[in-house]
C-alpha cells in the first residue's frame, strides 16, 4: 500500500514539472518565431513577405507555430527600425509568455 501512496505521490508531484516543461518549450518556439520575424524586418523584407521569407528559411519549430508569423508581423513591423535592431525581441516574447 505504502509502495503504491508514494508512486501516486511522485506522480503528482512530476506534473507541475512537465508542464513547466511543456511551457517552457512553446514559448520557446514562440520566442524563435518573433526572432525570425525581428530579422526579416532587418533584413528589410517586406511586411507581405514575410510569412514566406520565414517559411523559407527552414525554421526548427514545428509545423503549427508558422501560424504565429502572421498575427506577430504586425506588432514587429509596427516598431521603429531603430527598436527592432537594438531590441532582443524573442527573448522578451519567452520572458513576457512564461509569466502568464
Amino acid at each position: 500500500m505504502i509502495r503504491v501512496l508514494s508512486v501516486v505521490v511522485c506522480a503528482a508531484l512530476a506534473a507541475p514539472a512537465v508542464a513547466a516543461t511543456a511551457k517552457e518549450k512553446d514559448c520557446g518556439y514562440q520566442g524563435d518565431v518573433v526572432a525570425a520575424v525581428q530579422a526579416a524586418r532587418v533584413a528589410r523584407v517586406t511586411e507581405r513577405k514575410v510569412k514566406a521569407h520565414v517559411a523559407d528559411s527552414a525554421p526548427e519549430w514545428p509545423e503549427k507555430y508558422n501560424a504565429v508569423v502572421p498575427l506577430v508581423t504586425p506588432w514587429v513591423y509596427g516598431l521603429t527600425m531603430t527598436e527592432v535592431k537594438s531590441a532582443d525581441l524573442g527573448a522578451a516574447w519567452k520572458e513576457q509568455c512564461l509569466a502568464q
